[in-house]
């Protein structure tokens, strides 16, 4: 390798695991400098998410597990900077291998699983509007990436209510910025937000949501992005629909940005989680363009995939014309684009209940992050490598000296 062109060394390198990446920063002083440099860490960044490799979906539930993309065999513990609390741990967002993630004491971090950096961000408090109680609100969270001013940013949105059966509300929305560690209020948000969980879907720098007009309403017909380069609202064509009874959704399914309608079942015997007749999954071949509205499959339960309330496609499998979803919350699927196929897909240790989001493995970093915490991926923590270390080198001196005794 030594007697190799040094770009070609770079470019090998580019294509490797993070936890290659790690081990190989003590071959020597130029591979370190190499690994940790900005460069670097872009290009290695960008061949992930070009190639779909080093992907790995995040399961929450009470704890964290990362599950790899390829393989899909197992689900693994995550160990992270805030977590020791029994009520577990949200995952508010994920953005070129960082997570954001919240606890029950509203202790907020940016944590890259790969290298187990972290860094806890600063609490800015709710302003609440005069009249409104404080009991009266939700929040959602959204994180992305501004590639203009080279920054991460997480949006932060609170919605008031008025009195019960109001059809009025008021709203506060804050952007922290990863690059100045600071959080700055922005104009407030024009429409009503639909799921009061989750996070916002993370497509071409923007977050979106699915909103409404007006509380009161029942039809959730509008979806609204959070531009992170001008911080500025913006509303997104939709396609011509078929019908009006649905529950609409919006998703990212390999970069692009996905509509869900659920069209509900009209037996009133159905039982719970199984409520769905169909879903149909429209992709947004170029982004802001009506007209590239493409609906890329219909599930129903015949295809195999069996009674549902929802389906959510998390990512495309190697093979390009499989996507792994997520059924009801309880299960992983995998629908074939070609076939109209699905089928369950069994994976060990996986939680009894599925939040899902993807996370690349990367080297991102931010500046003042703190050191490693925890279990990283693919390899052991350093203490428990030392104790077991320590450990059959007592074995082995136990050994000889039984030994010496003969």
């Amino acid at each position: 390798m030594a007697t190799l062109p040094w770009d070609i060394i770079v470019d090998v390198l580019s294509r490797l695991s993070v936890k290659d990446l790690l081990r190989y920063k003590s071959v020597s002083k130029p591979w370190c400098s190499l690994i940790d440099g900005q460069d670097f860490i872009k290009m290695h960044l960008k061949n992930s998410m070009e190639t779909g490799s080093n992907l790995g979906v995040v399961l929450r539930d009470c704890d964290l597990h990362w599950v790899d993309l390829e393989s899909l065999d197992s689900a693994v513990k995550l160990q992270h900077p805030i977590g020791g609390d029994r009520h577990g741990t949200e995952v508010l967002g994920s953005c070129h291998g960082l997570l954001v993630l919240l606890n029950i004491n509203d202790v907020v971090a940016l944590w890259n699983p790969s290298t187990r950096r972290y860094r806890k961000i600063p609490i800015s408090n709710i302003e609440f509007p005069d009249g409104i109680l404080p009991c009266f609100q939700f929040i959602v969270y959204g994180f992305g990436y501004d590639p203009v001013s080279n920054d991460y940013k997480l949006v932060r949105m609170v919605q008031f209510f008025g009195n019960v059966g109001e059809d009025s509300f008021d709203s506060e929305v804050k952007v922290y910025s990863a690059k100045s560690n600071t959080w700055k209020r922005i104009r407030d948000f024009p429409y009503y937000l639909r799921y009061k969980h989750g996070f916002g879907v993370l497509s071409n720098n923007a977050l979106h949501w699915v909103v409404s007009r007006k509380p009161l309403s029942d039809v959730s017909n509008l979806v609204f992005a959070v531009d992170l380069v001008t911080e500025e609202y913006r509303e997104v064509p939709l396609p011509e629909f078929e019908g009006e009874s649905f529950h609409m959704n919006v998703e990212v399914l390999g970069g692009s940005l996905c509509l869900l309608c659920n069209y509900v079942s009209d037996d009133p015997n159905a039982d719970w989680g199984s409520g769905s007749d169909h879903v149909d999954m429209w992709m947004m071949k170029e982004y802001g363009v009506r007209e590239s509205w493409t609906k890329f499959c219909t599930v129903v339960p015949s295809d195999g995939i069996g009674p549902f309330n929802y389906v959510l496609p998390i990512a495309y499998l190697k093979s390009g014309n499989q996507v792994l979803m997520n059924k009801n919350g309880e299960k992983f699927v995998v629908y074939d684009l070609e076939s109209k196929k699905a089928w369950d897909k069994k994976i060990s240790g996986v939680p009894h209940h599925l939040e899902t989001c993807l996370c690349v493995g990367s080297l991102v970093r931010l500046d003042g992050d703190n050191e490693p915490f925890g279990w990283k991926l693919g390899g052991e923590d350093k203490k428990k490598k030392k104790k077991k270390k320590k450990k059959n080198k007592k074995k082995k001196n136990k050994k000889q000296s039984k030994k010496k005794q003969r």
